[in-house]
């Protein structure tokens, strides 16, 4: 009955229970990964986007992507 207890537990409080070789592999995995401690400038402007999503102030990649080929496409020159 122990581990069927420990399985429903794990389940509803989404405990992900993995081998010990695994775990290690991963805290290495994590420690090759460069973090970086943000700015004050870069945390405000973070904010600013994330409200601005909020309010809906953003395009679709198809809207992004048109807008930049059509800038491509205006901006060459042709050639004689």
């Amino acid at each position: 009955m122990t581990v069927q207890t420990l399985i429903k537990q794990a389940q509803q409080s989404g405990l992900v229970i993995i081998p010990r070789r695994e775990y290690d592999e991963l805290l290495d995995l994590k420690k090759s990964i460069p973090t970086f401690k943000p700015t004050k400038a870069e945390l405000k402007a973070i904010a600013r986007g994330e409200r601005e999503f909020v309010q809906g102030k953003f395009k679709s990649w198809d809207e992004f992507k048109n807008e930049l080929e059509r800038h491509h496409r205006k901006s060459r020159s042709k050639r004689a």
